[in-house]
This record gives structure tokens, C-alpha cells and sequence, in this order.
């Protein structure tokens, strides 16, 4: 009976140690953070409980995706990893208007603005002449609104 008592409380001493030693999840969240600070993967966090982590946020490509799912495996104590990544679209292209559209656009831009020379060439606007600092903010955006390839800003601020 005494031998049983022992080998019981051996067993359960032993078990307790075994469990006790895998990482906390708190503890695992926390390296596998560390691991994407400072990197591409920055934007990417981790959730973990017990011991699966759940990966979420936005990369700019698959193959950083996938690195984050490996970088979370490598963490001790990580189960397995659920990667809810998803890759940031590409940017939309820039369309530059015709210069027959923006001939029009900058004409009516620079009507207020008498001092002000402005020609289009290759979707490309060049500004000469003279302008108040104070006007060249509002010219500028009514420009940069028509969304032309340059402006070649030659202006002579007053």
C-alpha cells in the first residue's frame, strides 16, 4: 500500500512538472511579436491560445504570407498556426489625363490667375510667369486635381 502511495504521488509529481514547463500563451504571443518587429512582417499579429496561433494583418505579398507562417511555427511551444494573412492589393494605376483634357482643365485653373503662363506638352504641365505665395497653394491643388504626368513648376513667387 505504501509502495502505491509512493509510485502515486511520484506519477503526479512528475506529470505536474512535465505540464508545467511548456510556454504560457501569453509568453509565445509575445516571441512570436518579437520575431516581426522590425521586418516586412510588422503589420502582422499573433493571437495564441492554447498553444495554436492565429496570425492576422496585411503584407504587401505571398511570399511574406508564408515567411510569417513559418516564423510562427519555429516559436517553442506553438501547436500549430492559423494564418487569416491576407496580402494587400496592388495599387491602382495612375491615370494621367490626355493633354487636350488637361489643356482644357488648365485653362480654366489659371483664369484667376493672369500673371500666371502655363502650357501642356506629353501630359506634362509647365508654369511660368508670377504668382503670390499666397496663390500658388490653391493653383497648385487645382492642378494636381486634374492629374496630369509633371508639373514643371517655373513660377516666380512674389
Amino acid at each position: 500500500m505504501k509502495v502505491t502511495k509512493i509510485f502515486l504521488a511520484l506519477f503526479l509529481s512528475i506529470s505536474i512538472l512535465f505540464f508545467s514547463c511548456k510556454p504560457k500563451d501569453s509568453t509565445i504571443q509575445q516571441n512570436i511579436t518579437e520575431k516581426f518587429a522590425g521586418s516586412q512582417l510588422s503589420g502582422v499579429s499573433a493571437t495564441v491560445t492554447d498553444g495554436v496561433a492565429t496570425l492576422t494583418g496585411e503584407v504587401k505579398d505571398p511570399a511574406a504570407q508564408t515567411q510569417a507562417e513559418t516564423l510562427a511555427k519555429d516559436v517553442k511551444g506553438v501547436k500549430s498556426v492559423v494564418n487569416n494573412v491576407t496580402v494587400a492589393p496592388p495599387p491602382a494605376p495612375v491615370q494621367i489625363n490626355t493633354d487636350s483634357t488637361l489643356t482644357q482643365g488648365v485653362t480654366d485653373a489659371t483664369k484667376d490667375f493672369p500673371t500666371v503662363t502655363a502650357t501642356v506638352n506629353n501630359g506634362e504641365i509647365t508654369l511660368t510667369g508670377s504668382i503670390k505665395r499666397s496663390d500658388l497653394p490653391t493653383l497648385m491643388q487645382s492642378l494636381n486635381s486634374l492629374q496630369p504626368k509633371k508639373i514643371n513648376n517655373q513660377l516666380t513667387i512674389k
